[in-house]
C-alpha cells in the first residue's frame, strides 16, 4: 500500500513538472502587473487590446495581473494604485494619454513601481510614455482609400487634431490621387458615437464614399452605418475585417497587446527606459490588417512592398 502511494506521488510530481515545462517564469524585476482603463475592456477595440496585453504578460511571465475599469479621475486612480501597491504590483499600465499627468504626479510617492502610459511626456525616473508612430499607418491607409474611391471624396472622422495618423492619412491620399478631396471632422472625444455618426452623415452628404473612423469607441458603429450605405471604410486600432470584408478595405492596427508584452519583458530584464518611447512598423507593433477582396491584388502587393521598404529605410513612397 505504501509503495503504491509512493508511486502515485512520484507520478503526480512528474506531471506537475511536465506541466510547467515551456512556460517562462518571471525571475527578474517583474512581480505583478496592473492595468487601468478609462472605460471598459469590452469595447472590442482599444480597451480589449489592453486586456489582451495583460493576458500575454500573465501567460509569458507567470505572474498575477489585475485590471480596473472606469479609471477616469485622479482620486479613483490614486485609490487604485494604493490597492495595487498593497497587492505587490510593481508595473502599472495606464491605458491612454489621460494617465500621463496622473502618473507624473503620483509616481514620486511610489518609487518601487514603474508607471507606463501613452502619447504624452513622462517626466520622472519611474515613468514611461509609449507613443505609436501613427503617421505611416495613416499614410498607407490614405493611399488605399484614395485608390478605391469612386467619387474622389473620402472622409475622416477623427478624435483629435493631434493624431499623427490623420495627417498621414491626408498626405497618403493626396500622394495616391492628387485630385482627391479629403473631408475631416473632429469628434473631440475617443468614444462619442452619437457625435461621430452625426459627423459621418455630414461627410457622406459631401459625397465621401471611403471613411476612416479614427476613434476608439465609435469606429465600430460608424463602420456599421457605412456598411448600410454600401460604402467603404478603413478600420482603426484592430483588424476590423470581421465587420465585413466587402466594406473594410484594410485596417490601421496598433498592437497594444504585443507592445505590453514587449514592455513587460524589458522591465523584467531591467531594460525599460524612462521617458518617451516610440514604436512603428519596424517594431511589429503597427501593421495593416487583412485586405478586402475588393482591393486588386496588384495594388495590395504594391502596398506591401512599400511597407517593407519603409521598415528597412524609414522612407515612405513620397520620399
Amino acid at each position: 500500500m505504501h509503495r503504491n502511494f509512493l508511486r502515485f506521488g512520484i507520478l503526480l510530481l512528474s506531471l506537475l513538472l511536465l506541466a510547467s515545462c515551456g512556460q517562462a517564469m518571471s525571475t527578474g524585476n517583474l512581480k505583478k502587473a496592473g492595468l487601468l482603463v478609462p472605460d471598459t475592456v469590452n469595447d472590442q477595440v482599444w480597451g480589449t487590446k489592453g486586456y489582451k496585453g495583460m493576458l500575454k504578460i500573465q501567460s509569458h511571465h507567470n505572474v498575477e495581473v489585475y485590471y480596473k475599469e472606469g479609471m477616469n479621475t485622479q482620486m479613483i486612480v490614486e485609490r487604485t494604485i494604493k490597492e495595487f501597491d498593497q497587492k505587490g504590483v510593481n508595473l502599472i499600465f495606464g491605458h491612454g494619454n489621460e494617465y500621463v499627468e496622473f502618473f507624473n504626479r503620483i509616481s514620486k510617492d511610489y518609487p518601487h513601481i514603474h508607471f507606463v502610459s501613452f502619447n504624452g511626456d513622462a517626466e520622472n525616473e519611474n515613468t514611461t510614455s509609449l507613443n505609436f508612430e501613427g503617421y505611416a499607418m495613416g499614410f498607407f491607409g490614405g493611399m488605399i482609400a484614395a485608390h478605391m474611391t469612386k467619387t474622389n471624396t473620402i472622409g475622416i472622422i477623427a478624435a483629435f487634431e493631434w493624431q499623427p495618423e490623420i495627417e498621414g492619412f491626408f498626405e497618403g491620399a493626396n500622394y495616391e490621387n492628387e485630385d482627391v478631396n479629403v473631408v475631416i471632422e473632429y469628434v473631440s472625444d475617443w468614444d462619442d458615437d452619437n457625435k461621430a455618426i452625426e459627423y459621418l452623415d455630414k461627410v457622406m452628404a459631401k459625397n465621401a464614399d471611403v471613411i476612416y473612423p479614427a476613434g476608439d469607441g465609435y469606429n465600430v458603429p460608424v463602420i456599421e452605418k457605412v456598411k448600410e450605405k454600401g460604402h467603404y471604410a478603413i478600420g482603426y486600432i484592430s483588424d476590423q475585417s470581421d465587420l465585413g470584408e466587402s466594406v473594410v478595405l484594410t485596417s490601421t492596427i496598433q498592437n497594444a497587446d504585443i507592445l505590453y508584452e514587449l514592455v513587460a519583458k524589458r522591465f523584467n530584464e531591467g531594460k525599460l527606459e524612462s521617458g518617451n518611447l516610440s514604436f512603428d512598423f519596424q517594431d511589429d507593433v503597427i501593421a495593416l490588417g487583412k485586405f478586402s477582396p475588393k482591393v486588386d491584388k496588384e495594388y495590395i502587393e504594391y502596398i506591401q512592398a512599400a511597407i517593407e521598404k519603409y521598415k528597412l529605410t524609414g522612407k515612405l513612397p513620397n520620399e
